[in-house]
C-alpha cells in the first residue's frame, strides 16, 4: 500500500461520524447492512449518512451493492486488512539498530 493511499483511507476514518459508521459495518460481517439499518443505529439523517457512506466508498473502504430497492452496504475487509497491515508491518523494524547503537 502506498502512503498516500493510507493517508486517504485516515483521513476518512478521522472523522468521528465516519469511524462509528465503518465500525457498524465492520461488526456486521460479510452479510453487511441495508442503509436503513445502518441510519436507524446511527441516529442520523439520511443525507449525513450519504455523505459519510460516499467517502468512505471513495477511498475504496465500503462498498455498496443493490439487491432490488434495497442498497447494501459493506466493509471492504481486504482494505481494512491492508490498511492495518500497513501501520503495523514495520513495527519496531528499526528497534534492532536503536539497540546495537546503545550497546556501543
Amino acid at each position: 500500500m502506498k502512503v498516500e493511499e493510507a493517508a486517504k483511507q485516515l483521513e476518512a476514518l478521522g472523522n468521528p461520524t465516519r469511524l462509528e459508521l465503518y465500525r457498524v459495518l465492520v461488526r456486521a460481517g460479510h452479510s453487511g447492512l441495508p442503509v436503513n439499518q445502518v441510519q436507524e443505529r446511527l441516529g442520523i439523517p439520511a443525507s449525513t449518512l450519504s455523505h459519510h457512506l460516499q467517502r468512505l466508498v471513495q477511498n475504496g473502504l465500503v462498498s455498496q451493492e443493490r439487491q432490488a430497492t434495497t442498497l447494501i452496504c459493506r466493509a471492504e475487509y481486504p482494505a481494512m486488512a491492508a490498511l492495518v497491515g500497513f501501520l503495523a508491518d514495520e513495527c519496531c523494524a528499526d528497534e534492532a539498530c536503536s539497540a546495537s547503537n546503545q550497546a556501543a
